[in-house]
């Protein structure tokens, strides 16, 4: 539907005629009774004239534009009136174009479908922006629902895993490997929803000063069972004592378990993996060694979100967490390949 202002009978005849046939027409001769027509059935276009008696089409457009009701229909300027600054005055009040009578009727007529599609493009895109918000609110509602739903059955199997452990029930092993594993999914319930603040920049970053042997000896102690199924040593060397970084625990915690973790998985059976903590421009480091070069058709997206070399079981979110981590942290992250096939990710802390 289009909406005509023109106070000419033999213009508004003009336009009829041009557009008639492809759209539905509404016509108005003066500002006050467009003004009311506009508000009450919502045309997509309006074509105004910028001379009237009474409220001149300048007035009406301004008008238009702080009615929230109207303010989105877009305002084609039809005018005798040919002054630059006329154009300009038009556009700063809101207005999408300017056409110059006498009017060509193809001109007038691409001008309009153009604008049309304009519209329809801004509407597509302003729905799909409403979805895509109302999509992040149910996977934040959801993710919430899991982290509440998870915890308490897995904190209750941790429980009856040690009860069991204290009592001798069971083999050990096996109870570990339940242990590790329940806490693993813990572990990812409580970081889901972190994951997603610090995509979106909105992560609660609160620092404070951890001692990076003790974070590295924990996540070792958690991968021990993976580690001791493939034979693999892990070395850990420190250029000094207690070296520290200003980080939160559990960040760090989540980001040296998967680069470990991804470090296991690619070593061959009986290799090494050395975990240097030191210091380099001042800057807390941890360097991971392991034998295993990543594959060549990854490497440049090694830290890309869903990278991953074709692993039955992988997700690609591994190392893309830690680079948000080491990022969000203040920190860098970065990964290296030798010619000797040895793979080495160094994550650099901000400085302590």
């Amino acid at each position: 539907m289009i909406l005509v202002v023109d106070d000419t009978e033999e213009f508004i005849d003009i336009v009829l005629d041009t557009l008639g046939d492809d759209y539905e027409m509404l016509v108005c001769m003066d500002g006050e009774s467009a003004l009311e027509v506009a508000e009450a059935e919502q045309p997509e276009l309006i074509l105004l004239d910028i001379l009237m008696p009474g409220m001149d089409g300048y007035t009406v457009c301004e008008t238009l534009k702080a009615n929230p009701a109207t303010r989105d229909i877009p305002v084609i300027f039809l005018t005798v009136k040919v002054d630059v600054e006329d154009e300009r005055k038009g556009f700063d009040l809101g207005g999408v174009d300017y056409i110059t009578k006498p009017i060509s009727p193809p001109t007038l007529q691409a001008r309009v479908r153009t604008h049309l599609e304009i519209r329809e493009s801004r509407l597509k895109l302003e729905e799909q922006n409403r979805q895509l918000q109302q999509a992040i609110r149910l996977r934040e509602d959801v993710e919430r629902m899991m982290r509440h739903d998870l915890k308490n059955p897995l904190a209750a199997i941790l429980g009856e895993v040690e009860v069991m452990r204290l009592r001798g029930e069971g083999d050990p092993k096996r109870l570990q490997v339940i242990q590790d594993m329940a806490r693993r999914v813990l572990h990812m319930a409580d970081h889901t929803l972190d994951l997603y603040k610090m995509e979106q920049g909105t992560y609660p970053y609160q620092p404070e000063l951890i001692r990076l042997d003790e974070a590295v000896a924990k996540v070792i102690e958690e991968h021990r069972i993976a580690i001791g199924e493939k034979v693999l040593r892990v070395e850990v060397k420190q250029a000094e004592d207690g070296v520290s970084a200003h980080a939160e625990a559990a960040l760090t915690h989540t980001m040296l378990s998967n680069l470990l973790r991804n470090a296991v998985e690619a070593s061959p059976k009986e290799a090494q993996i050395t975990i240097r903590i030191t210091r380099q421009a001042e800057r807390p480091t941890i360097v991971i060694e392991n034998q295993g070069a990543v594959p060549a058709s990854i490497r440049d997206r090694f830290f890309d979100k869903y990278a991953t070399a074709d692993k039955a079981d992988g997700t690609g979110l591994g190392t893309y967490t830690a680079k948000l981590i080491a990022e969000v942290q203040g920190g860098a992250i970065d990964m290296s390949v030798t010619d000797e096939q040895i793979t080495t990710v160094t994550v650099h802390f901000a400085q302590a």
